[in-house]
């Protein structure tokens, strides 16, 4: 067997193993948070997942983890049926493959850093103008309803959902390659590159800000 061939397959066990874990996220959240924002806003941690194999593979295949765990959802767990199941793929994806589109091409704390933030932005005007179009087709309501929930509720919504994953990611994704390298799920390491103690402080402190920020908005809007 080529050396090809042996990464090809430590790529797919590799995806298929972070895709079943992000269904892990979705569904154990679907349990233990059952009540929604607003009926259909769930707070849920599996893009942390499916952008640490972004982050490895590039976009490509964070799009197509997407895609998976998003039927799984549908089949399985989801309440919302098709329309929840594209928004899914939508948050995720505008969420994700920017993201990983960055840092594919700098690959340090600051790009990965910079991909989260350029996500963060996409997928909340996104998934604004997805809640605008498909909302008052899946909860029967009139537009201006859903005009009045975008500032206060899905913006705020938005920001801290990303928010919590890119921290989640920032943390957790360099243990999980080493523990991948460990496996041998992953070929080892051709250079390293040195992260600065600043760039960490820096990173921590705009995303404990982002957090605040989206909390003191959906507390104001009467969410939380």
């Amino acid at each position: 067997m080529t050396n090809k061939q042996t990464f090809r397959i430590q790529r797919m066990a590799t995806a298929a193993m972070l895709c079943a874990l992000a269904y892990g996220c979705a569904a154990f959240s679907s349990l233990v948070m059952p009540i929604k924002i607003e009926g259909f806003l769930s707070l849920e941690i599996k893009d942390t997942v499916l952008m640490i194999g972004a982050f490895i593979f590039g976009p490509g295949t964070g799009l197509l983890m997407s895609v998976v765990v998003s039927l799984l959802e549908l089949f399985t767990v989801s309440t919302t049926g098709w329309i929840g199941m594209v928004m899914n793929i939508v948050s995720s994806v505008m969420f994700i493959c920017p993201a990983a589109l960055v840092y594919k091409y700098r690959r340090t704390m600051s790009g990965a850093v910079k991909g989260l933030l350029l996500g963060a932005v996409l997928m909340t005007s996104g998934m604004v103008l997805w809640n605008y179009v498909m909302t008052p087709l899946y909860m029967n309501v009139e537009r201006e309803m859903v005009v009045g929930m975008l500032l206060p509720i899905i913006v705020p919504f938005n920001l801290l959902k990303a928010a919590l994953n890119g921290a989640l990611t920032l943390v957790l994704y360099k243990s999980v390659v080493k523990a991948l390298r460990s496996a041998h799920l992953l070929p080892p390491s051709e250079h390293t590159n040195p992260q600065r103690g600043a760039g960490r402080v820096v990173t921590v402190i705009a995303l404990v800000c982002t957090v605040t920020l989206a909390l003191v908005a959906l507390a104001w809007s009467g969410i939380l």
